[in-house]
């Protein structure tokens, strides 16, 4: 999935959700509405793909806003050698039917410093992922993620790196 598959997959779903079910409405394509504002916590491991396998902790808050179909997120990560990256960026929830099971797709732009650990090619380095859980009767979702991240081919070196984590994602209100 190294090339971008979730990021294209987010918006190509997003904007035919958007154009059945929002376009429509009073609040229009890109109306705002109120979701959930969530804060999850993540750990896993970086694949042994082109880096060698590391831990990771990834920390992310799920605004509580949407504009038509699209979320909103920041996120921020750590890896065991240092690796820190750190964006904002949209997500997509669905629920499976009237189940607990969801799935949520994210894209997120954001600052990638090695310090000394994996060399991504350049500070600016995309993140995009699916995660793939149920959410209790509290609201707690707990989920699967697995992401990519790389500079989309903005720099001359393009490694990329993904990760596979479990999620812990905590309603706020």
């Amino acid at each position: 999935m190294a090339d971008g598959t979730f990021a294209a997959a987010l918006w190509l779903i997003g904007l035919i959700d958007m154009g059945t079910n929002y376009c429509g409405t009073e609040t229009g394509c890109f109306g705002r509405t109120s979701v959930q504002p969530r804060f999850a916590i993540s750990g896993g491991q970086v694949l042994p793909r082109q880096a060698g396998r590391a831990n990771e902790i990834y920390l992310r808050y799920d605004l509580g806003r949407k504009r038509g179909p699209f979320g909103s997120a920041a996120g921020l990560s750590i890896g065991e050698n240092g690796e820190t990256w750190i964006g904002f960026g949209t997500t997509l929830t669905y629920q499976l039917g009237q189940s607990p099971a969801f799935v949520q797709l994210h894209a997120m732009p954001g600052i990638y410093f090695d310090n000394g650990g994996f060399d991504l090619g350049g500070p600016i380095e995309f993140r995009s992922g699916i995660e793939v859980g149920f959410e209790n009767r509290a609201g707690w979702r707990f989920g699967l993620a697995y992401d990519h991240r790389s500079n989309a081919g903005i720099y001359n070196q393009n490694p990329g790196i993904e990760t596979v984590q479990f999620r812990v994602s905590i309603p706020l209100k």
